[in-house]
Formats: structure tokens, C-alpha cells, sequence
């Protein structure tokens, strides 16, 4: 997906004090338009052989009711040994670490993005806090009207109200959408990008919220940070590309 470029008001004054307002430009690039799948990450693996870092290392991190290191959690196996990934190959790949991510989009030809053009992919230049607007999502009505996946209302914990207690198929929330047409900028799964995470050194900042996170979590200002080489059953990623680089979906 082709997206403009322009000035916007990244962060978010009354946000975490790394959400700073500032004027920020960015250049016009590609993003795509969905969080890289099991079904893609698995086509990448047959094609390189590529291990990932939780492979390395012998275990992942899951989310239960605070992050959890867990021997054998990987990404065919985002909860450990005795889960899987049948039947959930359009389910965004989790358990990637950040260096494993950008492998996989250099291999695509392409990069993860940086956290300006994420926020701006996100939310556009009129100031909005989430993808679709500024009004927080809620669990109720009817499943088709609802903006995202993500867990209770209050912090932190998954739940099945959205009809997914963790991972969704990407794009199942199309009333989320961004002004751009990307899905699942809220919830789901966090996402990678290139920048650093203020006060971590090494740490890259990871944007967007996920399943396991409340609304004040999904805000296109909000972030956390992760070391690059640990992977975690809540944190995805998915590929950009300069204006003239090719999004191979």
C-alpha cells in the first residue's frame, strides 16, 4: 500500500512521557497492508532454511498474567511445546525476534519501517488517536462493527468478547482500518520497527498494541520496547518499503 508522506503531530500530550509531541515529516513509502502471516513466515523458512532466535535459543516469551519465559515457544510454537500453529496460518507470526523480522523483509526486498511511518500509516495527519478515529474501541455490539482485537477493557489481560482470545486472521477487523487501508494497526500483535526505544539502550520500539492489551495500549502514539533478539507470542511485524520499492502482496 502506497502512502503519501506529509507533516503530522506525532505522540500524544496526554499520553506516557515518551509520547512527546513533535511535528514530524516523513517521505512517501510502502507498507503492507497486513502483518506478515504463519502461512508467509513459513514460505521464508522453506526458501532460507532461516532459524529464528527463540529457536536458538530454546524458548520465547508468552503473555499469561505478566510475561513468562517459556522453554520450547517458538513460532510453530507461539505458547509453547504443546501448542501450535495448525490452522492458523493466515494468524499473524509471533515469537520472531526483531532480527529475525528484518531478515525476513530483506529477503522480501524490502525493511521494517521506522516508528514515524509506522504512527503515520496509522493514524494520517489529522491528529486522530487510533486508526480509525479518536473514540476508543469497546467489547460490545455486534462483532462486524468492532475496531480491533485486543483484550478486556481494563489492563492486562486476553479475552474472547472479539471472538479471538489471542492471535485473529489478519485483517478480520476491517471497521479498524486505517486511513490508508492497513488492518490491524490496533491489536493483534505488536509490531516491530527500526527505532530505539528511549532509556533501553539497544531496545527497538514496538508499536500498535495487542491481543492481550487494553484500548489505552492500542493508541498509534503508544510504544513499547523489546531486545532484538528475544521473540514474544504477542509481537509481530510487517514489511515497508521506500515509495519505489515493491510490496510483494
Amino acid at each position: 500500500t502506497g502512502i503519501p508522506g506529509g507533516a503530522f503531530q506525532m505522540g500524544d500530550s496526554a499520553g506516557d512521557s515518551n509520547e512527546v509531541e513533535r511535528q514530524v515529516i516523513v517521505a512517501p513509502f510502502r507498507m503492507s497492508a497486513r502483518e506478515v502471516t504463519n502461512r508467509e513466515f513459513a514460505e521464508f523458512v522453506r526458501a532460507t532454511g532461516h532459524v529464528t532466535d527463540p529457536e536458538k535459543s530454546g524458548e520465547g516469551y508468552v503473555w499469561t498474567d505478566r510475561w513468562r519465559a517459556v522453554t520450547g515457544a517458538d513460532w510453530r510454537h507461539p505458547n509453547g511445546p504443546a501448542s501450535s500453529i495448525a490452522g492458523r496460518t493466515d494468524h499473524p507470526v509471533v515469537q520472531v525476534s526483531w532480527r529475525d523480522a528484518a531478515v525476513y523483509c530483506a529477503w522480501r526486498g524490502q525493511r521494517l519501517p521506522t516508528e514515524p511511518e509506522w504512527e503515520f500509516a496509522a493514524r494520517g495527519g489529522d491528529g486522530r488517536r487510533y486508526a480509525w478515529g479518536s473514540t476508543a474501541p469497546v467489547q460490545t455490539g455486534p462483532l462486524p462493527a468492532r475496531r480491533a482485537n485486543y483484550g478486556a477493557d481494563s489492563c492486562c489481560t486476553a479475552d474472547a468478547t472479539d471472538g479471538f482470545r489471542t492471535t485473529a486472521p489478519v485483517g478480520s477487523f476491517p471497521a479498524g482500518v486505517s486511513p490508508y487501508g492497513l488492518h490491524d494497526m490496533a491489536g493483534n500483535v505488536w509490531e516491530w520497527t527500526t527505532s530505539r526505544f528511549p532509556g533501553q539502550p539497544g531496545w527497538y520500539a514496538i508499536k500498535g498494541g495487542g491481543w492481550g492489551n487494553n484500548p489505552y495500549c492500542l493508541r498509534a502514539a503508544y510504544k513499547h520496547g523489546n531486545p532484538p533478539d528475544i521473540g514474544l507470542d504477542m509481537v509481530g511485524f510487517r514489511c515497508a518499503a521506500d515509495e519505489t520499492g515493491r510490496i510483494r502482496r
